[in-house]
């Protein structure tokens, strides 16, 4: 599951449907652009409480389950923090998550 995930998330790099960085993502919930956050499991603990917050009060799926080295791997950056601005791969991510 955690391997189907990270490779799905490789695709959605490639395919220029994914933002990172705490800010950028921040801003596209607000904007309403990103449909689901994943962060790193290792990130401070403001950055979490930040995200939740703007997660839960705009209503957008958060994934939390993966280090920030397993999403280096995955997408070749040093990221704690990634917006997915497709909705169809935001969806197929969540489903792959729930399997």
């Amino acid at each position: 599951m955690k391997d189907a995930f990270l490779n799905f998330l490789g695709i959605a790099l490639r395919a220029g449907k994914m933002i990172s960085g705490t800010e950028l993502t921040l801003q596209g919930i607000r904007n309403q652009s990103v449909k689901l956050v994943i962060m790193a499991s290792d990130c401070s603990d403001r950055t979490k409480k930040d995200l939740t917050n703007k997660t839960d009060s705009y209503n957008v799926p958060l994934i939390d389950n993966f280090t920030s080295q397993e999403l280096k791997r995955s997408i070749g950056k040093e990221r704690k923090v990634i917006g997915i601005t497709d909705l169809g791969i935001a969806r197929r991510l969540i489903e792959i998550m729930e399997n």
